[in-house]
């Protein structure tokens, strides 16, 4: 976390010199979260997505192949921004290793 410097009117980082208005701080919960497949496009609850690359799975010996789609996903807090069904597993993704399915 930054130092960050509150002023009557708006807050500064320390560490850079960055000013930005009291209305929104660095830590602003009401601020809607993006986030981003491998290809950079943004992710909603309900999108459907497809490996982009084989990725074996911690704790088992299964293997999630590239191309195998999803269920719905939401989007959850955490290191893992992805929770789905794929091949009948409730796992957590992250986005860097999924591309959007349009269609």
């Amino acid at each position: 976390m930054p130092d960050v410097l509150a002023a009557a009117d708006h807050f500064e980082c320390l560490t850079c010199g960055h000013e930005w208005p009291l209305e929104t701080s660095p830590d602003a919960p009401d601020a809607p979260r993006l986030v981003k497949d491998a290809y950079g496009n943004l992710l909603a609850d309900g999108d459907i997505v497809a490996m982009i690359k084989d990725l074996k799975l911690k704790g088992s010996s299964q293997t999630l192949k590239t191309g195998t789609k999803s269920k719905p996903i939401r989007l959850v807090d955490g290191d893992h921004e992805i929770s789905c069904k794929m091949d009948g597993l409730a796992i957590g993704l992250k986005a860097c290793f999924v591309k959007k399915v349009l269609s």
